[in-house]
């Protein structure tokens, strides 16, 4: 394969535009473009699809273990805003894995560690910061503001609500959740149907309720490794710029698995479940009232 240090010559600024590729109203400054290089050079992004990233609105649900990866590439790859919503502090022992704060950051509002941390990693990248739970009467909203949804969390009221409010306000979600040493990832689409005319499946069709209380053990029980988290995290950021751009296999339908002790990646396929009671034949879920019974958080 040819190097990419070869192919400088043959990628002069603003190359695509002389090919006459849509600019879609968003111009890479030069900086940028230096910045970018390395993504420029695939095929699969070149200039179109660094504009459309930095035309993109992400909003990533918990500045976590998950969250801290995840908000770091979609960072690093030029996403043009993006959205943290978390509602807790920085704590000395979330540095462990939440590798989006620093020891200066203990004590502060973790949207606000997170988005310093944005600044100095690349200043084109705009952050837009909500320091609350995310609860169903602010949940659409918020969601609407964004072209897809990454959900970090690690609790399941966060999650069922998430869902059900990608759903209901037709927005794409990048899923992940982790162990302590195994993790998991796959993306919604629900609002949409396949080429055969069938739903496509939701949260609700992978798990149908959550599990009774006291029987998942949380984090600061269970433990993490937290390379794990940062494994998980950036599939994660890899699966939302593949929305973003159109490329690749998404993961609707496919639930991939990462079993850390056993060096070993894994996919599951799963369908729409049509007793579902979010987009299922007969759906019982028109809003998201049922939420208010109990409140969700966004942790990591």
């Amino acid at each position: 394969m040819e190097p990419v240090a070869a192919l400088k010559p043959l990628r002069p600024a603003y190359w695509w535009l002389r090919q006459g590729w849509p600019t879609f109203g968003i111009m890479l400054t030069p900086e940028e473009i230096a910045r970018y290089k390395r993504q420029l050079v695939l095929k699969e992004i070149g200039g179109e699809g660094q504009q459309k990233l930095k035309a993109a609105r992400v909003l990533v649900v918990g500045a976590g273990g998950l969250g801290s990866p995840l908000i770091l590439y979609l960072a690093a790859a030029g996403v043009g805003e993006i959205g943290i919503i978390d509602a807790d502090r920085v704590s000395l022992d979330n540095l462990q894995r939440q590798i989006v704060h620093d020891t200066k950051s203990v004590g502060r509002a973790k949207t606000k560690s997170a988005a310093a941390t944005l600044e100095r990693l690349n200043p084109h990248v705009a952050t837009r910061l909500y320091s609350t739970r995310l609860v169903p009467e602010n949940a659409l909203e918020i969601l609407r503001g964004f072209d897809i949804v990454a959900d970090g969390s690690d609790n399941f009221a966060t999650r069922y609500l998430v869902n059900d409010a990608c759903y209901f306000a037709k927005r794409p979600l990048v899923f992940a959740a982790v162990g302590p040493f195994d993790g998991h990832l796959t993306t919604f689409r629900a609002y949409e149907s396949d080429a055969a005319g069938k739903p496509r499946p939701s949260y609700r069709c992978l798990f149908s309720e959550p599990p009774p209380e006291g029987t998942v053990a949380p984090c600061a029980e269970a433990g993490i490794l937290g390379a794990v988290a940062g494994v998980i995290g950036t599939l994660a950021a890899v699966e939302v710029v593949k929305e973003l751009l159109g490329i690749g296999e998404s993961l609707v339908g496919r639930l991939l698995l990462y079993d850390a002790l056993a060096a070993r990646f894994s996919t599951v396929a799963y369908g729409w479940d049509p007793d579902n009671p979010l987009n299922g034949r007969e759906p019982r879920l028109h809003d998201l009232s049922h939420h208010r019974k109990a409140p969700a958080e966004a942790n990591g």
